[in-house]
């Protein structure tokens, strides 16, 4: 299967930035208007930061938007950690609903943390309006790192959507198991966005998709059963 996928270029991270925020606040609109109700799948670290809050503040009715992590750390929700900590400051004082994927504390069973996080989402109004997607130098999306759960996460029962992961080798920045949505939950949504910065993860990434289902990082075998045309912005 062949990789459709649309590349957005941007002279800097600003550009970036306001591009994202304007791309997905109009999804959330269109969902608004079409449903009554949008459900979305953002992303944490550091890289998405400035087009979240472009995004958190445009107006609109928050309180019908419901959102959740693409992935999360076992951590303390008080955490530096914590991408739903980060997430819930920005939207809850909009009115949006946001629903962690983790209890909220550090787990000594990072399966169970999964099975957990996969009933929590059972209620939502699936599928997904939107996943918008990082990507790591390693060529890892959401938490689905190369490690003993990368089979699970990519090739695991379509109605599970989501799973305790363990990376390996640990990320020496955050060296804790994950929570991430599975690749069958991803590609359910109705519209697929990637986002990233620097030269190094766009060679990642355009090897990634060169390669398709071959493809050695686990960016690149999300992607190749995607039936979504992909749209990725991207900034030096």
């Amino acid at each position: 299967m062949t990789i459709e996928a649309e590349w957005w270029d941007y002279d800097d991270t600003d550009e970036l930035a306001d591009a994202v925020a304007g791309d997905v606040g109009f999804i959330i609109d269109s969902a608004l208007d079409a449903r009554g109700q949008a459900l979305i799948a953002l992303p944490g670290g550091t890289t998405p930061v400035a087009a979240l809050d472009r995004l958190a503040a445009q107006k609109r009715r928050w309180k019908d938007v419901t959102i959740i992590p693409t992935d999360d750390r076992i951590v303390e929700v008080t955490s530096a950690l914590s991408n739903v900590a980060m997430l819930a400051k920005k939207f809850l004082p909009l009115g949006a609903r946001v629903i962690p994927l983790t209890g909220g504390a550090a787990a000594a069973d990072y399966k169970m943390s999964g099975k957990a996080a996969d009933a929590r989402l059972a209620d939502l109004p699936w599928p997904l309006d939107l996943v918008w997607l990082g990507m790591g130098a390693d060529g890892h999306t959401a938490s689905i790192f190369p490690g003993p759960d990368l089979d699970e996460a990519l090739n695991g029962p379509k109605e599970r959507r989501a799973l305790g992961v363990m990376p390996d080798p640990m990320p020496v920045d955050a060296p804790v198991a994950r929570v991430s949505l599975s690749k069958a939950a991803i590609l359910a949504a109705r519209t697929l966005t990637i986002v990233l910065t620097g030269a190094d993860k766009r060679a990642v990434l355009e090897r990634a998709i060169e390669d398709g289902a071959s493809s050695t990082v686990p960016i690149g075998r999300v992607m190749a059963d995607s039936d979504l045309a992909v749209d990725i912005h991207w900034a030096p």
